[in-house]
């Protein structure tokens, strides 16, 4: 088994391999501009200093948001891409799941990333593995009013970002394609389901068609 992990849902670019026993390499980097441009050479980068080519991949793991519009599709696109190209499959996780497993916690907990427009993504977890409720976004303030969140820790860039709503912000901030790749190691020795590698966008994307524009014909 060889698995190319990719997510780019959140700034981070992130890439790693995983041999289904350990992560043999692994970059990140955070630039919420850059995805497009970052990926490709970082999976380059990462299979070299793994001393691999891409056709030994078997399996590609993609997080799949939710995340904002144009830097969410960079990662899935790629993945999918490579997934064709190479005839393996493409499995999708959730970008909160990921960031839960790096924290490593064993308690309750909270994930929230940046949504951008004063919002976060988030979801509760029992664990590191186990996801409460299904991944949402909401501004900060209506989350504080709720009594199933209250005095929970809380991951993410988007605890760092309100610590009025989360107090006790821990780390991972960003995401990591090493937990994420180490996580689907783990569902699929024990045959569990994935997310279909589609995008899970949660709100429309900022970048619409006027609904009032000109159109304007040749006489």
């Amino acid at each position: 088994m060889l698995l190319l992990a990719v997510d780019t849902a959140t700034p981070a670019v992130t890439v790693a391999l995983h041999d289904g026993s350990s992560v043999l390499a692994a970059e990140s980097q955070v630039d919420a501009r850059r995805h497009g441009e970052l990926l490709l050479p970082a999976v380059d980068r990462v299979l070299a200093g793994a001393g691999l080519k891409l056709d030994a991949v078997t399996d590609v793991v993609v997080g799949v948001g939710p995340g904002p519009y144009t830097g969410l599709r960079v990662g899935l696109v790629t993945a999918l891409t490579f997934g064709s190209a190479l005839g393996v499959p493409v499995h999708g996780l959730c970008t909160l799941d990921g960031l839960a497993y790096a924290s490593q916690l064993d308690e309750p907990f909270v994930v929230a990333t940046d949504a951008r427009r004063k919002e976060v993504y988030w979801a509760r977890y029992a664990d590191c593995r186990t996801r409460l409720s299904e991944p949402a976004v909401d501004r900060p303030a209506d989350l504080a009013d709720l009594a199933e969140l209250a005095g929970l820790p809380a991951v993410g860039a988007g605890a760092v970002l309100y610590p009025g709503t989360f107090p006790d912000a821990r780390g991972p901030e960003h995401q990591s394609a090493a937990a994420l790749a180490s996580l689907a190691a783990e569902r699929l020795a024990a045959g569990a389901d994935f997310l279909p590698p589609l995008p899970l966008y949660l709100r429309r994307p900022d970048a619409q068609v006027p609904k009032n524009y000109k159109v304007v014909t040749p006489k």
